[in-house]
């Protein structure tokens, strides 16, 4: 094949109906008030072919006539000015307007009709998707009964899977009576099954299904197929099927949506697995998992499901959704392993002609299949947790494989978490533990991590495992940050991608009466570190304080606001960030008080076992914070490393509490008694350095960390699982 595989663009358009709402995707991500933008930002990533929605629901809600085609005028000439060639979507994941469904007798002849005045009003489209996935919406909706219709039987599914079917040939047929040329881009999840022996005829079925769209609508499903039969019994019409027989509508590119979770394990074994994963069939009861999680063999991933495809129906292939919901490095290897098979299949003489960076704008709600929890959001290439969206390493990567065909980044020496032992969740717990320790290749480029047995450091390197990034830990005695030659001779010999100094003074009250110490930790050392790292353009983090802050300002503190520290710990900061925030490969996060599952002296771990001796606490209730789980922060430093971010950022939990009210709300959600806890004022802590009242934060940039009440709850969970045992409880102070 002499043309290379391209890099396409989607952003996850989805318009569900769930009982009487609609959810739209579209207006959650705020795509449709930023259009023009959008696609200037696309373009610049190098993509010259966009999957684009032209919704049925969103353009004629009622009725044609009362059609509002705007946004996609505003969107489609943006394209054609920009030279982005739409793949127009009529209808995604959708059940159509309130006059119709997916089990009405007319929904095929209502689209055909919206198909037709969408091609006259753009005649020079020449791609289309008029349905998005219609054996994956069928499921969704008429089987498992979580999209409108909520149907849960046979018959409602085949009238569905048939009734879009239709919908398609027809509309694609009034659409070329516009513009013969254009190309149909059929798109499809073609997940495969896997199961125990008692259920391998589930399995064949499920199997079977999956070609079900491709089947019908190229004519390969006839009388020798398994499903022909089943559509029969399940009410639909012989002379509907033999119409696709006689009269096809055979895709030009199948375009196939490979995730994860696609892949299935059927297990009849139930007590092997959670409540949340039982179901049937009414023949057997078994657990319905991710194949990924339980086979022991390696997932066949996107160079099987292509090869698979190519090798059933010889029709032109493309990857045309791409994403994964996980930490950056998970989605660098993804999509890289998605461009390998590609260009792997089309060396092979397989006519492969594009892979899809779906989802350039994050995704809403998808972890509960669109349902509920819309505000549970997916970043991707760009990041809308930021005032505007904010391009993360993703965007990198989609511009240089648009670009250029290649692109590079240390995180993806290693393997994906589908291709590491940790991947398994249904395994006996000591098996668990010690596949989650098993370390990343040990030729990785590598991640250096001073202040190795500080809670900060233990932390970084617990979770940089757990994500399999490559990394060297080194304490005080390996490695005299203040001391440059060492510094030089330490990179020199790692020759690390990044640095993390989670190194530090942390004793803020000493610090009043050991300020030399204090500078030297907090300020000289760090500032020696990233100056080596910013002649070798080595990416440097380090971490400051909200007690840069004096607390004059009756709202939360941002990035920008200036500082005024009331104590010499702060001060150390301050200095610090003076010369690290500049410095072209430093970054520099803000944080305010830590707590986490792993060390035994945070502030709420003190107060739990204050309270389990059967002794009183007493917290501040009248000073603000803005308190950071550990884990979140951690995960979130090294997402924005990797994205290459500069400068200063506030990574606290999202909200502001004080002490007092900190300790109460995890009491109550631990359900342990509070009624030791007393509030009191800051002045009557006893306390050597002076605090501000309010160093709550926020941030200017982005925010990217979770509710405080969430990552409360995950603290009160982690800590029951581990029941406090000493193992778990990592005793540290400084480093």
């Amino acid at each position: 094949m002499s043309k290379p595989v391209e890099i396409w663009g989607g952003i996850e358009c989805t318009v569900n109906r769930v009982a009487d709402h609609y959810f739209d995707q579209i207006a959650l991500s705020g795509h449709d008030r930023r259009i023009v933008d959008d696609l200037e930002r696309f373009a610049e990533l190098g993509l010259r072919t966009l999957r684009y929605p032209v919704l049925w629901e969103r353009v004629a809600p009622d009725s044609l006539d009362d059609a509002d085609w705007s946004a996609s005028d505003l969107a489609l000439n943006k394209m054609r000015e920009l030279g982005l060639r739409p793949v127009v979507g009529l209808v995604h994941h959708g059940s159509g307007p309130r006059h119709t469904s997916l089990l009405d007798s007319h929904f095929a002849s209502k689209l055909c009709v919206y198909a037709r005045a969408v091609a006259e009003r753009y005649p020079w489209v020449d791609m289309y998707t008029p349905i998005n996935e219609p054996l994956t919406t069928a499921r969704f909706a008429t089987l498992y009964g979580l999209w409108y219709p909520h149907s849960r039987d046979d018959r409602s599914f085949a009238r569905a899977v048939l009734n879009q079917c239709a919908a398609i040939r027809e509309s694609m047929a009034a659409i070329r009576s516009i513009n013969s040329a254009a190309l149909l881009v059929q798109t499809e999840d073609l997940g495969t099954t896997y199961s125990t022996p008692a259920l391998a005829y589930q399995a064949t079925f499920d199997n079977n299904r999956r070609w079900l769209t491709f089947d019908i609508l190229s004519g390969h499903l006839d009388e020798w197929r398994q499903l022909w039969w089943y559509l029969l019994e399940s009410g639909v019409k012989r002379q509907e099927l033999d119409s696709f027989l006689t009269n096809p509508c055979v895709p030009d590119i199948l375009g196939i949506n490979h995730y994860l979770t696609s892949d299935r394990y059927l297990d009849d074994r139930v007590e092997l697995y959670p409540e949340h994963v039982r179901g049937g069939n009414g023949r057997h009861s078994y657990a319905d998992v991710e194949a990924v999680r339980t086979t022991d063999d390696e997932i066949r991933g996107h160079l099987g499901v292509l090869r698979d495809a190519w090798k059933r129906y010889e029709l032109p292939v493309a990857v045309t959704e791409v994403h994964l919901g996980c930490s950056r490095e998970e989605q660098l290897r993804w999509l890289k392993e998605a461009w390998t098979a590609a260009n792997q299949l089309r060396a092979e003489g397989i006519d492969v002609r594009a892979i899809t960076a779906w989802s350039l704008l994050g995704c809403y709600g998808w972890s509960s299949l669109l349902t509920r929890g819309f505000d549970a959001y997916e970043p991707a290439a760009f990041d809308l947790r930021s005032s505007t969206p904010r391009p993360t390493a993703l965007a990198a990567m989609t511009r240089g494989l648009a670009t250029s065909g290649s692109w590079d980044h240390p995180v993806l020496d290693g393997p994906g978490w589908w291709r590491r032992d940790c991947r398994f969740m249904y395994l006996a717990r000591d098996k668990q533990e010690q596949l989650a320790n098993s370390s990343a290749r040990s030729n990785s480029r590598v991640i250096l991590i001073t202040g190795a047995h500080g809670t900060l450091g233990r932390a970084f390197q617990r979770i940089a495992k757990h994500r399999g990034l490559a990394f060297r830990a080194v304490g005080r005695g390996d490695l005299d940050i203040c001391n440059a030659r060492e510094v030089a001779e330490a990179l020199n010999e790692v020759r690390p991608w990044a640095v993390v100094n989670a190194a530090g003074y942390v004793r803020v009250d000493d610090a009043e009466n050991d300020a030399e110490s204090c500078f030297r930790a907090n300020t000289e050392g760090p500032s020696v570190l990233a100056d080596e790292c910013a002649r070798l353009g080595i990416q440097f983090a380090t971490f400051s304080s909200d007690l840069v802050f004096d607390g004059a300002k009756a709202t939360p503190y941002v990035e920008s606001d200036v500082v005024s520290p009331l104590n010499i710990y702060g001060a150390s900061k301050v200095r610090l960030e003076e010369h690290v925030a500049k410095l072209p490969t430093g970054l520099v996060i803000r944080a305010s008080a830590f707590f986490g599952p792993w060390d035994a002296h945070n502030f709420l771990a003190t107060t739990f076992h204050e309270i389990a001796q059967g002794r009183t606490v007493r917290a501040a209730n009248d000073t603000i914070v803005s308190p950071t789980y550990v884990p979140d922060l951690v995960n979130t430093t090294l997402d924005l490393m990797i994205d290459g971010e500069r400068g200063i950022w506030h990574l606290a939990n999202d909200g502001a509490l004080t002490w007092y009210d900190f300790a109460l709300a995890a009491a109550e959600r631990a359900g342990i008694d509070a009624s030791r806890i007393v509030g009191c004022p800051m002045r009557e802590m006893g306390l050597r350095a002076r605090r501000p009242l309010n160093s709550a934060l926020q941030s200017e940039r982005g925010t990217v960390m979770p509710r405080v009440e969430e990552a409360i709850d995950h603290w009160v969970a982690a800590i029951k699982s581990s029941q406090l045992q000493p193992r778990v409880m990592e005793k540290s102070s400084s480093v």
